[in-house]
């Protein structure tokens, strides 16, 4: 048990310092839509795709590398709470177009993301 703790918490710090560090490279790029956490949830979604891919096609889903990649490194690197937030600024901001499409966008763009990552997998 805390060896699974100690992995989820290893992926996960691991997933952090990495959203910190795409946000702090698109940090340069001023614009209303907030491209940081996008990008970061977008590319979530098809690197767990391709983690999930691989431990499924490779019969590793019960492992512990399913606990420090999918559950730590992914729950680290993404970020939903981010995403709430900069959805109610952009309410608050009354950017009613943008908060809809970062909204519409990050589901659907995720969802093709995620499937692209678990299709990839399956090509090798």
């Amino acid at each position: 048990m805390l060896k699974s703790f100690l992995l989820v918490g290893l992926g996960g710090a691991l997933g952090s310092m990495a959203r910190y560090g795409v946000t702090k490279m698109l940090a340069g790029i001023q614009v209303s839509f907030p491209i940081a956490t996008f990008v970061v949830n977008i590319f979530g979604c098809f690197i767990l795709g391709l983690f999930l891919g691989f431990l499924e096609k490779n019969q590793l889903v019960n492992s512990h590398l399913m606990l420090f990649l999918a559950v730590g490194f992914c729950g680290g690197f993404t970020t939903f709470a981010a995403f709430a937030y900069e959805n109610l600024i952009l309410f608050e901001k009354q950017l009613f177009t943008i908060n809809f499409l970062y909204i519409i966008l990050s589901i659907a763009v995720g969802m093709i993301f995620f499937k692209a990552g678990l299709a990839l997998v399956n090509l090798f």
